[in-house]
């Protein structure tokens, strides 16, 4: 017979309470970040306020005495300064002219425009910019055209196909890279025989496979390394990246490690992050104590606990906000030191003498947990003498993947010595030979290791290079 009974059971429990969860959230938030939710929580909160903002500057210290660019704008956007000053007024408006901001022309721009220069029909002309319009960034069709213009003569959809492709740049409007190639040949002027024949064996070119390549081609093996020179040269097989626009991606670190009388300083960038302070109106609010007076009855007194309720929870979560925000400085600042310290050769010497890192050297190392360790290090940067890197970076395993109880050196300092070998050979040397100069250096690598990390380095094979 089962019988139920009372019994305590001690044991250790996490809440998340608010605080505990707004400090975790903030932890994870890089300073671009953390100005947002900052402007965020003065907007919601209006018991918090900027004490300072040392972020912005007044327009008097921004802009306290005329600079010499900015004379020449003043100057040269005069017709009149222009016409009487002469040769100087001429160079302050060639200055004001190439200082102007301008935007990168895109591929669909740069199409269109060559084609209202051609004289096509109309109907030609339409479907050439239904055809433009269809192309990605690398040039190539999106949609198949046959499917674009499946309601058209399929006659003047070639003839369209035709113009938009000997547009400039050659060879787009087309399926894939091999389809470009050989479109870019038959345009070329001054072609090498066989060209086109060539790109059918582009494998064994690449490889250096010249004596094979000769023999489907009927060429001599100079004349087949000359056509593989003009295929190289003169042929894109991507023509439309030319002209995308690279994405330009600005990071702002959130700290900054500089050397000084032969030591590291290590400086937190919180000239990003405004100073907070509790509104000196909710202060004084939520300290005030009620005096001996009448107590007031009714609908006053319910309203005056509800004001009192409303001021003491938002100064309440000011002070929380304000504490979380001072908890991330703190740790950022710890964890950083502690990278610092493990990695010292780094700092000294650059990056190929990175050492292996792992989260839980730090973590222990602080005495915090490891995922405080991730969150502290995840989206945000350092700025060093050897330029801006992802807090992340200095974490990498060794190369024997045992930690940093193992080999001495990491995985991503193997791959910097790598790249340095490959950028200075003087001749284009096999995977195995790299493994045999890292040997040399002490570092004992396989072939295949080697191979892989070049190519996460986007380095090209030997037959490649």
């Amino acid at each position: 017979m089962q019988v139920q009974r009372q019994s305590f059971v001690q044991e250790q429990r996490l809440r998340m309470n608010p605080q505990l969860f707004q400090s975790i959230q903030l932890m994870e938030l890089p300073v671009v970040d953390l100005r947002a939710k900052i402007a965020e929580e003065l907007e919601r909160n209006p018991a918090l306020e900027v004490a300072a903002d040392r972020s912005t500057v007044s327009l008097d210290e921004g802009y306290g005495s005329p600079k010499e660019e900015y004379d020449y704008f003043e100057a040269s956007s005069d017709a009149g300064f222009i016409r009487s000053g002469g040769a100087e007024a001429a160079d302050g408006h060639r200055r004001f002219i190439e200082q102007a901001l301008a935007r990168d022309e895109t591929l669909q721009e740069r199409l269109l425009w060559n084609l209202r220069l051609v004289p096509v029909d109309d109907a030609i002309r339409r479907m050439g910019e239904l055809i433009i319009q269809n192309l990605n960034e690398d040039g190539f069709h999106k949609e198949p055209p046959e499917l674009l213009l499946r309601n058209e003569d399929p006659r003047l959809v070639e003839a369209a196909l035709m113009t938009v492709r000997a547009l400039d740049p050659p060879g787009c409007a087309t399926k894939d890279y091999r389809e470009s190639l050989l479109v870019q040949a038959r345009l070329l002027n001054g072609a090498p025989g066989g060209m086109e024949e060539a790109l059918l064996y582009l494998e064994l070119l690449e490889k250096g496979k010249f004596d094979e390549a000769s023999k489907k081609l009927g060429k001599t093996a100079d004349e087949t390394r000359e056509i593989y020179r003009r295929i190289r040269e003169d042929l894109s097989p991507f023509p439309g990246r030319q002209y995308t626009p690279g994405e330009v991606r600005y990071v702002t670190p959130d700290v900054q490690v500089f050397t000084r009388g032969g030591n590291f300083i290590i400086k937190i960038n919180d000239e990003e992050i405004p100073v907070l302070r509790i509104n000196s109106f909710f202060r004084k609010m939520s300290g005030s104590r009620p005096g001996r007076r009448p107590r007031a009855v009714g609908e006053r007194e319910s309203k005056e606990r509800q004001a009192r309720d409303y001021v003491n929870a938002n100064v309440r979560d000011a002070r929380l906000f304000i504490h979380s925000i001072r908890q991330r400085e703190r740790t950022l600042k710890r964890v950083s030191r502690a990278v610092v310290e493990f990695q010292r050769s780094f700092f000294a010497n650059g990056p190929k003498y990175l050492a292996p890192l792992t989260l839980r050297d730090i973590a222990e190392e602080l005495g915090i947990h490891e995922t405080t360790v991730s969150r502290t290090a995840s989206g945000k940067y350092m700025q060093t003498e050897w330029g801006i890197f992802e807090i992340r970076h200095f974490f990498s395993n060794s190369i024997s993947g045992a930690g940093s109880g193992g080999s001495r050196h990491s995985k991503s300092g193997v791959k910097e010595r790598i790249r340095e070998l490959i950028s200075g050979e003087d001749r284009r040397c096999s995977d195995q030979e790299i493994a045999d100069l890292l040997a040399a250096q002490g570092i004992t690598i396989a072939r295949r290791t080697v191979a892989k990390y070049r190519n996460e380095l986007d380095l090209g094979s030997s037959y490649t290079r």
